[in-house]
C-alpha cells in the first residue's frame, strides 16, 4: 500500500491575519479545516500510512491531526521546505514511492491521488505530477509551470499548473547536499533524465493560499 505525506509546515504568510493564531491548514473552508479536505482525498485510496510534516504552530496542528491517526514529523528548529521535509519524513514513509500532497488546495472531479496510482509506471517514471490546465485553475495567476508532450513527459514551460499532488520515488533525495531545499531540486534531476511525467486533471482546482482563495474554494465546493 502507498504511503502519503501531507505538507503542512508552512507559515501561510499570504493569508495575513488569518494565520496569526492558527496554522494555514486549520483555516476553515466550507465549515471544515482546510487540511481535512485533503485528508478526505488521501483516505479514499486506503493508504498504508498518512503522515504530515509540521513546523509553524505545530502543537495546534498536531492536536488536530493526532486523534485522526496521522503520523507526525515536526521540523525543528528550522523549516526544511518541501524537499528537506520529505527527506526528513522518510523514516516514517519507508523506501517505496510515496504520494505527497499540498494541503492548501481544493479539487473537484475525480480523486487526483487515485488517478496517479492508476497511471503510475515505475519503469518509465521517477515522478508523476497531477497538473491542472491554467483555464481550470482558480485563485492562481501566471501562465503555468510545465508543458506536457503527447507521451506525458513534462518540461518547464507554460500551460499546466502543478496542483500539489504527486507520486514519486525518493531514492535521489539522499544525494542532495542542502539541509532545507525545494522539491524542484529533485525534479531537475528527473527532468535531466526525461523521467518527470504529469497527468492533466479533468476537473477544477482552487489555490487556497490567500483570503480570496477561500471564497473561490467555497464556491467551487458548492457547485459540486
Amino acid at each position: 500500500m502507498t504511503n502519503i505525506l501531507l505538507f503542512a509546515a508552512g507559515f501561510g504568510t499570504r493569508m495575513g491575519a488569518l494565520t496569526q493564531d492558527r496554522p494555514k491548514p486549520l483555516i476553515p473552508v466550507a465549515g471544515r479545516a482546510l487540511i481535512d479536505h485533503t485528508l478526505d482525498l488521501a483516505r479514499a485510496i486506503q493508504p498504508g500510512l498518512i503522515a504530515a510534516n509540521l513546523h509553524y504552530k505545530a502543537d495546534i496542528l498536531a492536536a488536530h491531526l493526532e486523534p485522526q491517526g496521522v503520523a507526525l514529523n515536526i521540523e525543528e528548529p528550522d523549516i526544511l521546505e518541501t524537499g528537506g521535509g520529505l527527506r526528513a519524513a522518510l523514516p516514517l514513509l519507508g523506501p517505496e514511492p510515496v504520494v505527497t500532497m499540498n494541503t492548501d488546495a481544493i479539487w473537484s472531479g475525480p480523486n487526483p491521488v487515485a488517478q496517479l496510482l492508476d497511471a503510475w509506471d515505475p519503469d518509465r517514471m521517477d515522478a508523476l505530477l497531477m497538473c491542472v490546465p491554467v483555464q481550470q485553475a482558480l485563485g492562481h495567476t501566471g501562465q503555468g509551470d510545465f508543458t506536457r508532450d503527447e507521451d506525458g513527459r513534462i518540461t518547464r514551460g507554460s500551460g499546466l499548473i502543478y496542483g500539489g499532488v504527486q507520486l514519486l520515488k525518493t531514492d535521489r533525495l539522499a544525494g542532495i547536499d542542502e539541509h532545507a531545499f525545494s522539491l524542484n531540486r529533485l525534479w531537475d534531476l528527473m527532468l535531466a533524465d526525461h523521467r518527470l511525467f504529469a497527468l492533466c486533471h479533468p476537473g477544477n482546482w482552487c489555490d487556497v493560499g490567500t483570503p480570496e482563495g477561500i471564497t473561490l474554494a467555497e464556491t467551487l465546493l458548492a457547485d459540486v
